[in-house]
């Protein structure tokens, strides 16, 4: 029989799993139940969260502070509950040995459980050994050749447990999401994965969508992100939303407003700290000097981009410029001292999240000046 907290299912059947899996919103007030579905149409083995009850209600233990039963996300490949990245597939890769003979066997073996939907996923939909042997990858070809990114504070950053990951966001395409989390999940000395939160229209785009999930992003829903920070994740946010990866190249590194401060009321009501981030190299890789708004209503897209390269160059517009970055987490701001209810408290949102802005707006500033010119 498979352990507590694991489904086993065979090929074809449903599984019964929260709506936030398919990156809907649960609704806990209206006593909404789970919803029978697949994932992105593949049946999968779903890996129990800490903190989600079996029915995708948030459990007893997440509510009263507590972390919740059963394995961390992503089953053998995490510690329980503590957002870290090991070997991902354990003892079933180490057996096929050394050598290209045992590479082969592994990339095999792992193609074979992705099509026959033996992988393992949370209630949310996230594949710490696809995001470790197929995203990642990707990532770090940007991170390490093509950027040449460097992170610093990860001090600041804690080895295990929750933690709101809070970033100014900026660069026409939220390459800086994937860039914070390829640095994290490489550099980090645990290797976290950061659980990031994103906008509904990432899910709203096929190819897109099932790859933001397996990669461990949900939807910026404020019940999603309790339920991660209480599991004992590090979820990443970026509070100026679309305004902020929009913004004409003019105003870069000019921090639009955090919206109304509900990442402030997250963290508190988690108890978990938030740790600052300020990104320096985004800004440029696209420089927006235009948006052709009919384009952007006809597609139903917030904005449609137009850089000195796209769209007059086609594909090759598309091709982000190489500037340099510095990616640094600034010291964590606690939470545990509020009293009961401060969640729902205007004044306290807006003074903590006005501090926050403020942190990331000063080291913002102290980058650039120690940055110099973006390229060369």
């Amino acid at each position: 029989m498979p352990p507590p907290g694991r489904w086993r299912l065979r090929k074809g059947e449903k599984v019964s799993k929260p709506p936030a899996a398919a990156g809907g919103i649960r609704r806990a007030a209206t006593g909404e139940t789970a919803a029978h579905v697949t994932i992105d149409g593949h049946p999968v083995n779903l890996v129990h969260l800490p903190g989600l009850g079996a029915d995708g209600r948030e459990d007893a233990g997440a509510r009263d502070g507590r972390p919740g039963p059963g394995p961390g996300a992503g089953g053998a490949d995490r510690a329980p509950g503590d957002g870290r990245r090991t070997a991902p597939g354990g003892d079933r890769r180490s057996a096929a040995g050394d050598g290209w003979r045992g590479r082969l066997a592994s990339v095999l073996e792992f193609a074979r459980r992705q099509l026959d939907g033996e992988s393992e996923v949370d209630q949310f939909g996230f594949d710490p050994e696809f995001n470790s042997r197929v995203l990642m990858p990707i990532a770090r070809l940007l991170y390490q050749h093509w950027f040449g990114v460097q992170m610093r504070g990860l001090a600041h950053v804690p080895e295990a447990g929750p933690a709101l990951v809070v970033a100014n966001h900026s660069g026409t395409l939220p390459v800086d999401a994937v860039m914070l989390q390829a640095g994290l999940h490489d550099e980090h000395p645990t290797h976290r994965n950061l659980r990031l939160l994103g906008a509904d229209l990432v899910y709203e785009i096929p190819l897109l969508a099932p790859l933001a999930r397996k990669g461990g992003h949900t939807r910026a829903s404020p019940a999603d992100a309790h339920v991660l920070l209480r599991s004992g994740e590090l979820v990443g946010v970026f509070p100026e939303g679309f305004k902020g990866v929009g913004k004409p190249f003019s105003d870069r590194y000019q921090l639009r407003r955090f919206g109304r401060g509900g990442f402030v009321a997250t963290a508190i009501r988690a108890r978990a700290p938030i740790i600052p981030c300020a990104i320096v190299g985004a800004e440029e890789i696209y420089p927006l000097i235009g948006n052709a708004k009919p384009v952007a209503e006809l597609l139903r897209l917030p904005y449609f981009p137009i850089t000195p390269l796209f769209p007059w160059l086609g594909p090759v517009g598309a091709v982000p410029l190489p500037s340099k970055w510095i990616i640094e987490f600034c010291p964590p701001v606690p939470t545990t001292g509020y009293p009961p209810g401060s969640e729902n408290d205007p004044a306290v949102i807006a003074d903590l999240s006005g501090r926050v802005r403020g942190t990331i707006q000063r080291k913002l500033d102290d980058l650039l000046s120690e940055r110099g010119p973006a390229f060369g």
